[in-house]
């Protein structure tokens, strides 16, 4: 296992799984990385065809809201993230995705450096592969009004994290809400 896979192996090891599903996608990207070194994407769109994404999350903990943009390309309402460059290491893909597409210097001081949510997921559309995305969150400020980057997303808005209730999103979302209230809660007390 080449360094990078195993700097991949390591974060993923220390993710808490929420739920079953979530051990589902922990166990099958630990088997995933014990078994190739080819985890970053290559070429657009699918080479190889399951590669790693780190999405950036930000959220103003205090309004318990998160950011969400219109991606372009997707047609879904997504957080910012991308995917994980050759031999980068993921959190730094975080850092790099959200200077790139909200020009902010992430602080990952809301539930600490490590992701706190992975999902695998099969993209749709005639491209289709599979994205294993490693969910980092960031802080924001809902009063500062991030813009993001126009090349990726037709617009931005806030969400409040409870009640939410989006079907254009990514399918795991809920559940990393769900995921998300708990850490905002936990740190609150």
């Amino acid at each position: 296992m080449l360094s990078a896979t195993a700097a991949v192996a390591d974060v993923v090891q220390r993710i808490t799984p929420l739920d079953e599903l979530e051990r589902q996608h922990v166990d099958t990207t630990l088997d995933w990385l014990a078994s190739t070194d080819d985890i970053f994407r290559r070429a657009k769109p699918a080479t190889p065809p399951r590669h790693l994404v780190a999405y950036a999350v930000l959220v103003d903990p205090a309004a318990r809201a998160v950011l969400l943009g219109r991606h372009r390309l997707a047609g879904l309402w997504l957080p910012t993230g991308g995917h994980v460059d050759p031999g980068e290491h993921p959190l730094d893909a975080a850092r790099r995705e959200a200077a790139e597409e909200i020009g902010v210097e992430a602080r990952f001081d809301v539930v600490g450096p490590d992701p706190l949510f992975l999902t695998v997921t099969t993209t749709v559309g005639s491209d289709a592969h599979e994205d294993v995305s490693l969910w980092y969150v960031i802080r924001g400020d809902r009063a500062r009004g991030h813009a993001l980057d126009p090349r990726e997303f037709d617009g931005e808005h806030w969400w409040d994290v409870a009640g939410f209730d989006l079907p254009d999103t990514d399918p795991h979302f809920a559940r990393f809400l769900t995921k998300l209230d708990t850490a905002l809660r936990a740190t609150a007390s």
